[in-house]
């Protein structure tokens, strides 16, 4: 029995996302949508988007000076032998599997 999977979305499939937000910051989104010469839609999505790519880059994006990139390699290439208490942290049974 062949199990039937949902083929993924195209890169270019919209979907919809649906807000309730107060009068007030809605005119202030329209009014600044308005500036830029944007429709509502166009303002909202593309700040959510800037945002979201802000917040996850902070995540996996850093920058260090050239001596501190040499330390931060060197002690990823080096760690630290495992102490007591990683091993005892290792031995002990996941919560889930009790």
């Amino acid at each position: 029995m062949s199990k039937l999977r949902a083929s993924p979305p195209a890169p270019d499939a919209k979907g919809s996302v649906n807000l309730r937000i107060e009068a007030g910051t809605r005119r202030l989104i329209d009014d600044a949508a308005a500036v830029l010469g944007k429709t509502r839609t166009e303002f909202m999505v593309e700040s959510a988007r800037r945002q979201a790519i802000d917040v996850l880059l902070d995540q996996r994006l850093f920058a260090l000076e050239p001596e501190r990139y040499d330390a931060f390699m060197a002690a990823l290439d080096n760690p630290p032998a495992p102490g007591p208490k990683l091993k005892a942290l290792l031995r002990r049974v996941p919560a889930w599997q009790k």
